[in-house]
C-alpha cells in the first residue's frame, strides 16, 4: 500500500500506509495522546478523527482543550439537546442547529409551546446523555434510504434539507447511541468529551429558512465552554451587557426612543441630540486638523445613476426606491461614495490636487429585515462619519498610514486602548487586475507592519484571507470594550472600481488622463451604532466632556433657589451642559433621581453655600461630596469638559 507523509505542527513527519485514520495516529504517538484525542485539523480543516488521510497532509490532533475544539464542544452539544428534546417530547421534529458565536442553536418544529421551566428539564436531560459516553459515529446514506427514513419519523423539514444538498455531496449521517441527525459534521469522538460546561440560556421565535412565508420554529440558544472558569466569565459578561444595554440606558438617560411607526428609525431626545452632536463636532474638529474639506451629498437620486455605480446590481434589495408620478425612479441612498465621486467630478483635477479628501455626515437609507433591527446598533437609517480619499497608486501607504494615526488616537480619546486591525485580501469575485491587487495588498501589508511595530503591544493585527471587499482589500478595526467585547468600527478600503465606472479621472505629469484610486474611510462608522457602543462602553458612565447632560444644580431648600440660578448661570456662560432642578423635592431623592440618570456632576447648594459663594459637588457613583469656592469649582469643571483634543491643541499653544 502506498505510504503518505503526514507533517505535524512542530515540522516532524511521519509516513503511515494510504487511509490510516487519525485515531491510527494518535494510537502512533502515544496512548495518552490517543485518549485525549477528539478530533484533526487536516490542512487547515476541522476532520473527524476517524476519517482516513489518503494524501500527503499537514495534521493537528485535537484535545478537548485546544481552541479549535471549541466550535466541536458546541456542536455536539446541539446535537445533545436536540436529543434531549425529542426523548422529553416525542414527536418534535428537528430543523437545524448551527454553531454560532459564543455557543449555538437548534430550531424545532413542536405543536405545544416550550415553557421556561422546561430549559432546566432539557439541561438534566442533556447531563443523562453526555453521562453516557455515547460514540459519535459517520454513516454514509443513500439519498433515497436518508428520505424514506425522514419521511417515516414525519420529519418533513429533514426531508426538504435533503432536497436542498447538492446531488454531488455525500449525505452524513451522524448517530450518538440510539439517536442520529443530517450532519456535515465533523463531530468530537463521544458525547462525554462535551463536559459539564455548557447553559440552555433562552426560547426564541424563527421562521423556517428566515422566510416569513414559512412556519414558526421554536429555538433554544444555548452555550457550551471547554471549562467551567471559561462558562462563568461569558455568564458574567452577559449579566454586564444587560446591566449596560444602550436601549435601557437610553430610556434611564432620556436620551431617544423607537416606535413602530419608524421601525429602524432613531428619535433622538434633547440630551441624546447633544450626546450626537458632540461626537460630530468632535470628528468635524479631527477631519479638518487632517486636511479634509467637509461636503453634502443628495439623500436621493435616479436609479439610473445606481445602475452605473453598480449599486442597483449589488445592493438593490436594500435600496428604498420611489417612483414619482412622471415615472422616474428615484433611490435613497444607501452610500455615500457614488456622490462624492460626482463633487470630485466637478471640475478638472491634477496630479497636484491629490490627495483630494472629502468628508460627510451622511444619511443614508438600507433596509434591513425587522428581525435584525436591534436598537441603535443596527437601524435603517443612519448618519456616517463618511470620507473618501482620490490618490494616485503611489499614495497608498503614505495615506493608509496617515488614516492609521488618525483613528488610533481618536480611539483612545474615547477609551478604546485594546484594538486589532486586520487586513482583508482579495477574494475570488473581484474588480480590477491582479497587478492592482498585488500593489496594494504589498502596500498594506508593510502598513500592518508598521501598525504593529509602533502599536507596542497595544495594537495587534491580523490577516483575513480572501475576506476583501469586491472592489479592493481593506483595513477593519476591531475595539474591545470595557467587558471584553469586539466591535468592528472603523474602515479603510481601497477601491479600484467606483471611480472608473462614474468616469472620474485627474490629469498626470504628462497631461495624460488617469484614473484616481479611491480609498473609502470611515472611523466611527455609524454614529448611530458608535453611541450605542459609547452607552454599553461607559455604562452610562461618560467622561464629562461627552455627557449629553454634564451637570445640575439644585437647592437644598427654597431660601436658596436665587444663588443655585446664579451657579446655574455661571456654568451655562461657561459652555456647560447644564440643567437647574428647583423643585420642592428632598435633596436624597433629587440626587438619587439624577444619578439614576448618570448625570456626572450634582452641584448641591444650601443657605451656607449661598453665603459662602461655595458649592457642594457630589460625583456619579461617589457618596462624598466636596465643598469648594463657585469660582474654583467653575474652573475645575470648565477644563474637565474640554474635549481631548482641544486640551491638546491648547497645551501645544502654551508648549510654543
Amino acid at each position: 500500500m502506498t505510504d503518505i507523509t503526514v507533517t505535524f505542527p512542530d515540522g516532524a513527519t511521519r509516513n503511515y500506509p494510504k487511509g490510516t485514520t487519525g485515531t491510527q495516529i494518535a494510537q502512533s504517538i502515544s496512548k495518552s495522546l490517543s485518549k485525549k484525542a477528539v478530533a484533526l485539523v487536516v490542512d487547515g480543516n476541522l476532520t473527524d478523527l476517524a476519517d482516513p488521510l489518503n494524501t500527503d497532509a499537514q495534521v493537528k490532533i485535537l484535545t478537548r482543550n485546544d481552541p479549535e475544539a471549541l466550535e466541536l464542544i458546541r456542536h455536539d452539544c446541539a446535537h445533545v439537546m436536540a436529543e434531549a428534546v425529542q426523548d422529553l417530547w416525542p414527536g418534535t421534529q428537528v430543523t437545524i442547529g448551527p454553531v454560532i458565536e459564543n455557543g449555538f442553536y437548534y430550531d424545532f418544529a413542536k405543536e405545544e409551546p416550550f415553557h421556561p421551566d422546561d430549559l432546566a428539564k432539557i439541561e438534566k436531560k442533556m447531563s443523562e446523555i453526555i453521562a453516557r459516553n455515547e460514540p459519535f459515529t459517520k454513516e454514509i446514506w443513500t439519498r433515497n434510504d436518508t428520505k424514506a427514513f425522514f419521511e417515516k419519523k414525519g420529519e418533513t423539514f429533514k426531508v426538504e434539507l435533503v432536497d436542498a444538498i447538492p446531488e454531488d455531496e455525500d449525505l452524513k449521517i451522524y448517530k450518538q447511541g440510539e439517536w442520529l441527525d443530517l450532519c456535515r459534521g465533523p463531530h468530537m469522538t463521544s458525547t462525554g468529551h462535551i463536559g459539564k460546561s455548557f447553559k440552555l440560556q433562552k426560547f426564541a421565535g424563527a421562521y423556517w429558512r428566515g422566510d416569513s412565508n414559512n412556519p414558526m420554529l421554536q429555538r433554544i440558544y444555548g452555550t457550551a465552554w471547554a471549562n467551567g472558569k471559561d462558562l462563568q466569565a461569558y455568564l458574567h459578561q452577559l449579566e454586564e451587557a444587560e446591566k449596560r444595554d444602550h436601549r435601557k440606558l437610553g430610556r434611564e438617560m432620556d436620551l431617544f426612543h423607537f416606535q413602530e411607526e419608524a421601525p429602524g428609525s432613531v428619535f433622538w431626545h434633547p440630551k441624546g441630540w447633544s450626546l450626537f452632536q458632540a461626537l460630530i463636532d468632535y470628528m468635524r474638529r479631527r477631519q479638518q486638523e487632517a486636511g479634509y474639506v467637509e461636503v453634502n451629498s443628495p439623500d436621493m437620486m435616479e436609479k439610473k445613476f445606481w445602475e452605473l455605480s453598480g449599486h442597483w446590481e449589488n445592493y438593490g434589495e436594500h435600496m428604498f426606491v420611489t417612483e414619482l408620478p412622471d415615472e422616474r425612479v428615484f433611490c435613497c441612498k444607501p452610500m455615500n461614495c457614488p456622490g462624492h465621486v460626482q463633487i470630485y467630478k466637478n471640475g478638472l483635477k491634477s496630479y497636484r490636487d491629490l490627495p483630494y479628501k472629502i468628508a460627510e455626515f451622511g444619511k443614508v437609507h438600507r433596509y434591513e429585515p425587522s428581525g435584525a433591527l436591534h436598537g441603535l446598533m443596527r437601524v435603517r437609517h443612519f448618519t456616517q462619519d463618511d470620507a473618501h480619499i482620490f490618490i494616485t497608486e503611489d499614495q497608498l501607504m503614505e495615506e493608509c498610514l496617515a488614516i492609521n494615526d488618525l483613528m488610533l488616537t481618536i480611539y483612545k480619546d474615547f477609551g478604546f486602548e485594546e484594538i486589532v486591525v486586520k487586513l482583508s485580501t482579495k477574494p475570488e469575485k473581484r474588480v480590477g487586475d491582479d497587478a492592482q491587487w498585488d500593489h496594494a495588498e504589498a502596500v498594506m501589508g508593510k502598513v500592518l507592519e508598521k501598525i504593529e511595530e509602533q502599536g507596542k503591544g497595544r495594537i495587534k493585527t491580523s490577516i483575513n484571507p480572501g475576506e476583501g471587499a469586491f472592489y479592493g482589500p481593506k483595513f477593519e478595526y476591531v475595539l474591545k470594550d470595557a467587558i471584553g467585547r469586539d466591535w468592528q468600527c472603523g474602515t479603510t478600503q481601497v477601491d479600484f472600481n467606483l471611480a472608473q465606472r462614474l468616469g472620474a479621472y485627474f490629469i498626470d505629469d504628462h497631461s495624460e488622463k488617469k484614473t484616481p484610486v479611491l480609498i473609502h474611510r470611515a472611523m466611527f462608522g455609524s454614529l448611530e451604532r458608535f453611541t450605542g457602543i459609547l452607552i454599553e462602553n461607559y455604562a452610562g458612565h461618560f467622561p464629562l466632556w461627552l455627557a449629553p447632560l454634564q451637570a445640575v444644580v439644585t437647592p437644598i431648600v427654597s431660601d436658596a433657589n436665587q444663588y443655585a440660578r446664579e451657579v446655574h448661570a455661571a456654568l451655562l456662560a461657561n459652555g456647560m451642559r447644564v440643567e437647574l432642578d428647583e423643585r420642592n423635592e428632598k435633596i436624597n431623592y433629587k440626587v438619587r433621581e439624577h444619578s439614576l440618570k448618570k448625570v456626572p456632576v450634582i452641584v448641591v447648594v444650601g443657605m451656607r453655600e449661598a453665603q459662602e459663594r461655595t458649592v457642594s459637588i457630589r460625583r456619579l457613583g461617589s457618596k462624598d461630596q466636596t465643598v469648594i469656592s463657585l469660582d474654583e469649582a467653575i474652573s475645575s469643571l470648565k477644563d474637565e469638559a474640554i474635549p481631548p483634543d482641544l486640551k491638546r491643541a491648547t497645551m501645544k499653544q502654551a508648549a510654543q
